[in-house]
């Protein structure tokens, strides 16, 4: 289970010599930026996360949700509940995607929209949207023409080395998605899962070629969003978080969330998440504890 002579480094070397990483300028956008006047809304958390694959998205996320009255809302639970209820959206997402095609950014405007219109004095954070320049200005539109424009935009700014080693180190148990980290989170018994024995393997995508395009993917298209969320007042708040890992980045975003939000309530004391577009509980369960400590 060795990563064998592959150099982390040399790998997050060539991607920030890339072409592309090189106009990836605003991953140090250091220090804090307040809203426009009046764009709180009563103090509403309305956020984005944005962060490199493997930087934490998703486990600080799912600890904001599960300490505090946020809903996470998962832009891809949201186009399959449309799908799956037969929406006149869904129809016309199923036909596209059918067709293998991609969803244009209208469609996918009105499948995260159709859910937001109706949260109007809910906390929430958005997974999975916008991934563009062009469906960031398209939902700031719509937000703002709803009088419930972004209050919070959060970059997890992780350098490209440790998020290569993190994910060269990373083994999965593929039927409950249970991670392990060979720097950090080691199994039991070496080269099988803690809960059934049973093998365990790497994820096809990591491996440093396709995880390399991946970066380069995330910057190219990334960059211009953060860029644009830096320079609009109307979006609320950019923040950048700097860490190693989500427990050293945790910290720093409770206290973000706290200071701009400080009538955001706890949740009442129960084991459970509440996540995507209904909620359902998932902490009691070893596959989730594992998957929150493989991005550690």
């Amino acid at each position: 289970m060795s990563a064998g002579c592959i150099n982390p480094s040399a790998i997050s070397r060539s991607i920030a010599h890339s072409a592309t990483a090189g106009k990836a300028l605003p991953f140090s956008l250091h220090g804090l930026r307040a809203g426009a006047d009046g764009h709180n809304n009563g103090k509403v958390l309305r956020m984005l996360m944005f962060g490199k694959p493997g930087s934490g998205k998703g486990t600080l996320s799912s600890r904001l949700v599960k300490k505090y009255d946020i809903l996470a809302l998962s832009t891809g639970d949201l186009l399959r509940q449309h799908i799956t209820e037969k929406t006149a959206i869904g129809q016309q997402a199923e036909e596209i995607v059918a067709q293998g095609g991609l969803l244009p950014d209208d469609v996918m405007l009105k499948v995260v929209t159709s859910k937001l219109d109706a949260l109007h004095n809910k906390h929430w954070i958005l997974d999975g949207f916008p991934r563009t320049l062009g469906q960031g200005k398209l939902l700031d539109i719509h937000l703002e023409n709803q009088n419930t424009p972004l209050t919070l935009v959060v970059n997890l700014d992780v350098t490209d080395e440790v998020i290569v080693s993190r994910i060269l180190d990373r083994w999965v148990h593929l039927p409950s998605g249970r991670v392990y980290n060979m720097s950090y989170n080691r199994p039991k018994m070496m080269g099988f899962d803690d809960e059934t024995g049973e093998p365990l393997t790497k994820r096809p995508d990591d491996n440093p070629e396709i995880f390399s395009h991946r970066l380069k993917q995330f910057y190219a298209s990334t960059s211009p969003l953060l860029s644009h969320y830096a320079s609009n007042h109307r979006s609320g708040r950019l923040v950048t978080l700097q860490g190693e890992t989500s427990d050293e980045i945790w910290p720093k975003l409770e206290a973000v969330v706290r200071s701009t939000f400080p009538t955001l309530r706890e949740r009442a004391t129960r084991r459970g998440r509440y996540s995507l577009s209904n909620p359902f509980m998932l902490t009691d369960s070893p596959s989730f504890k594992r998957q929150e400590a493989g991005s550690r």
